[in-house]
């Protein structure tokens, strides 16, 4: 079998290949390097031999073969030589089986959570939005949008956050690629908009959400800094709060500048929970009446989202079941518009072939008259004189090759049933169903 055509291969081949052959020959199979093929084993966590392990084999040594790992959600299940590799899925999220899905507690935890480490470095070198949030140019990285003035306190804060989930088990981490989990957006603005307004943020949004496990339940989690509409004054491409604006000393030219109203950050935090599951809409917000009131104010955070995983998969469930309903809808209203269509195919087919049939008649008519007008030529040139009769019947022989045949079963034959015109029609419909 030449391997070279095969445009998917899953790690389970591939792990059972590698195992049985060198690397250099199941490269030589597929046409890429063994380098290439060792580096593919890595991405899909398929352990290979290591270096000397033929040797050994061919002395009569049978090294150990460590099992397959289970892929973990997120995992690509497949080498995909042409377009994108499946990747494993999430279970469906399930009722912690004691309230909390908090089977077994962390008691060593670090002091700073892994999806925290370099997130400051990353964010200090960030610039800043029109409004004074910070933008960073990486976007694979937790979900805390804030001013520079905020950062830190932000990072404390998600850090007493995440390291409060993994102390009862639940573990906090960007969602895995691939789930289909969405991140709820964000209204950063204190009091929210007007109906009906037309607002366009500026903010940054992580490539994919954060989210905690209560057991198989995810949860989104967003830390952000509330903004407030004050007076501010645009100068030199940024705005500042009236209020901190320094004493302004005489100056022969002014810069440009104008006053208004705006959306600055205001120092208070707020902390989003939400459902990250297309069809359930959940969310809450935990925020800080004055600047600092985190995380204290978060003491009993992780309790009141353990108590709601059931009511998240309840929703979720539901949401499944509207979802099979419709998709069942679909299906039926594809199968009414197939029938339709092949009613009105069916119909048709009936008058063209009738149509059709109709033509032939009249045609074959006409030329059955013409047949009838050559024959009767032919009885009157037997009182023509020799010379005369030759040029006439070499005429008609002319005029009877201009002129379609005469035979019936001949046009009949040429002429296309209903059911020969849906032919074709028919295959498409069991092609597609």
């Amino acid at each position: 079998m030449d391997k070279s055509k095969d445009t998917r291969v899953s790690r389970e081949q591939l792990y059972e290949e590698v195992w049985a052959e060198p690397m250099t020959t199941v490269a030589l199979k597929y046409k890429v390097s063994s380098s290439f093929l060792a580096r593919i084993c890595t991405r899909l966590k398929v352990p290979r031999p290591q270096r000397g392990y033929w040797a050994m084999y061919a002395t009569g040594k049978r090294p150990r073969k460590p099992p397959l790992p289970a892929a973990s959600p997120g995992d690509e299940l497949e080498w995909a030589r042409d377009g994108y590799a499946r990747v494993a899925q999430l279970p469906p999220p399930q009722v912690p089986q004691d309230g909390s899905g908090n089977k077994s507690r962390r008691r060593s935890l670090p002091q700073q959570h892994p999806l925290l480490e370099g997130f400051k470095e990353l964010m200090t070198g960030a610039g800043e939005d029109r409004n004074g949030f910070l933008k960073p140019r990486k976007y694979l990285i937790a979900d805390i949008i804030v001013s520079k003035e905020t950062l830190d306190r932000a990072i404390d804060v998600a850090n007493t956050l995440y390291l409060s989930f993994e102390k009862r088990g639940h573990s906090v981490n960007l969602a895995p690629y691939g789930q289909n989990l969405h991140r709820h957006e964000v209204e950063q603005r204190e009091k929210g908009g007007r109906r009906n307004e037309h607002y366009y943020p500026d903010l940054w949004s992580t490539t994919r959400p954060t989210v905690v496990f209560i057991g198989t339940v995810a949860f989104g989690v967003t830390i952000f800094e509330m903004s407030e509409n004050v007076e501010v004054e645009y100068q030199d491409g940024k705005y500042t709060r009236v209020s901190e604006l320094p004493v302004k000393k005489p100056r022969r030219y002014e810069s440009y500048s104008w006053r208004s109203m705006s959306d600055l950050p205001s120092r208070r935090l707020c902390v989003q929970v939400y459902s990250p599951y297309q069809r359930v809409a959940w969310m809450r917000q935990w925020r800080e009446s004055k600047s600092g009131d985190f995380p204290r104010k978060l003491a009993g955070l992780v309790k009141e989202i353990e108590a709601e995983a059931a009511n998240i998969v309840k929703r979720f469930e539901e949401g499944e079941r509207q979802a099979e309903i419709e998709r069942q809808r679909r299906e039926e209203e594809r199968r009414r518009q197939a029938l339709e269509e092949a009613e009105r195919r069916r119909v048709k087919a009936i008058k063209d072939s009738l149509d059709e049939l109709s033509e032939i008649i009249k045609a074959w008519g006409k030329a059955k008259r013409i047949e009838e007008f050559f024959a009767d030529v032919e009885l009157r040139t037997a009182d023509l004189e020799d010379e005369e009769k030759a040029s006439v019947l070499e005429r008609l022989a002319l005029a009877r090759k201009m002129v379609d045949t005469t035979d019936a079963p001949k046009w009949l034959a040429s002429w296309k049933t209903p059911e020969e015109r849906n032919q074709g029609h028919t295959q498409y419909d069991t092609w597609h169903y």
